[in-house]
C-alpha cells in the first residue's frame, strides 16, 4: 500500500508539472497558449485596450548613436535623437545598391518640403515632418500610443498620431479598393498569434527619419503574439523587391498602458505644419495677424 501512494504521489507531481509546463510557456516556445492572457468569448486573446513599444525606433530601426538634430542652432538638445539599438534583425537593412544610394539622398533631404501636385514632392522630406500618416510598421513603433478595438470579423487599431487607423478583416478578407499610406490589412489567427497580411502601399513610406524607405511592392506580414498579460512580441517581416535583396524582420516588445484612465489625446498634426509648408508661398495667414 505504500508504495502505491508513493507511485500515486510521482503520477500526480508529473501531472502537476506538465500542467504548469503548458500554462507557462508561450507560443514562442511551443506552448499551446500564453499564460495569463484574458480571453474574448471565442477563446480569442483579448487585445482590446491602449499600447505602446518603448523604442527609439522612429529616430532609426538601426542601431544609431545620440546625436545633435537637424536644427542645432536653435533646438539645442530639444531637438536631439537619443541613441538605440536596431530592431531589425540581423541588424542591417538589406538594401539594393541604388535603394542604398536614395536612402542616404532621402536622410539628406528629411527637413526638405514642396508644396506641388507633382507625386515627386514625396522624395523630399520625411512623411512625418508633414504630417502625413506613417504607415506600417512604423505607426507601431512611433512615441504615441494606440488603441485596439477587437471582435471575432474586424479588429481595428487607432493611433493617436493624427488619429491614424486602419482595420484588420479576419472574416471575411477584403481586397483594397485603392492604394493608401497605411496599406490594407487582412489578419488570421494562428494559435494566440494574430497574423496580418498588409499590402497595397502608396509607395512613400519611410520606417524612421533616417530616411529609410519602402515602395509600392512592399509587403508586410506582422505577428502580434501575446507574452503575457500586459506585453506582447510583435514582429513584421518586410519584402520589397523594389528596394531590398531579400525579406527582412522587425521586432520589438509592446507594452499595454496601464496608467489610471489612460486614454488616447488628439494629436491633430495639420495645423502644426501649416506655417512651415506655406509661408514659403505666402499662402500662411494665422488668425489674428
Amino acid at each position: 500500500m505504500g508504495t502505491g501512494l508513493k507511485g500515486a504521489i510521482v503520477v500526480v507531481a508529473v501531472v502537476v508539472g506538465v500542467a504548469a509546463l503548458y500554462f507557462t510557456v508561450g507560443r514562442g516556445s511551443g506552448g499551446a497558449e500564453s499564460a495569463g492572457v484574458a480571453r474574448t468569448e471565442d477563446g480569442k486573446p483579448d487585445l482590446n485596450g491602449i499600447w505602446q513599444a518603448m523604442t527609439t525606433a522612429n529616430w532609426n530601426i538601426e542601431a544609431h548613436n545620440a546625436d545633435a538634430g537637424p536644427r542645432s542652432d536653435i533646438m539645442g538638445a530639444w531637438g536631439a535623437q537619443p541613441g538605440g539599438l536596431s530592431i531589425v534583425e540581423g541588424g542591417t537593412i538589406p538594401y539594393k545598391p541604388e535603394a542604398l544610394a536614395k536612402r542616404d539622398e532621402n536622410f539628406k533631404n528629411r527637413m526638405v518640403v514642396k508644396v506641388t501636385n507633382d507625386p515627386h514632392r514625396f522624395d523630399t522630406g520625411d512623411p512625418e515632418l508633414q504630417c502625413f500618416r506613417p504607415g506600417v510598421p512604423r505607426a507601431n513603433y512611433m512615441p504615441f500610443p494606440f488603441q485596439i478595438f477587437q471582435n471575432q470579423e474586424q479588429i481595428m487599431m487607432v493611433y493617436e498620431y493624427k488619429g491614424a487607423h486602419r482595420t484588420v478583416y479576419i472574416e471575411p478578407h477584403l481586397e483594397a479598393p485603392v492604394d493608401s499610406w497605411m496599406g490594407w490589412s487582412n489578419g488570421q489567427w494562428e494559435g494566440d498569434t494574430l497574423v496580418i497580411d498588409v499590402t497595397a502601399f502608396n509607395g512613400h513610406t519611410w520606417f524612421d527619419r533616417a530616411g529609410n524607405f519602402g515602395s509600392e511592392t512592399m509587403h508586410v506580414v506582422e505577428r502580434w503574439t501575446p507574452q503575457g498579460p500586459n506585453h506582447m512580441m510583435y514582429e513584421a517581416t518586410i519584402e520589397d523587391p523594389n528596394v531590398f535583396t531579400r525579406p527582412w524582420k522587425v521586432s520589438f516588445p509592446i507594452y499595454r498602458r496601464l496608467d489610471p484612465n489612460v486614454q488616447l489625446v488628439e494629436f491633430n498634426c495639420v495645423p502644426m505644419v501649416e506655417e512651415m509648408i506655406y509661408t514659403p508661398l505666402g499662402l500662411y495667414n494665422p488668425p489674428g495677424r
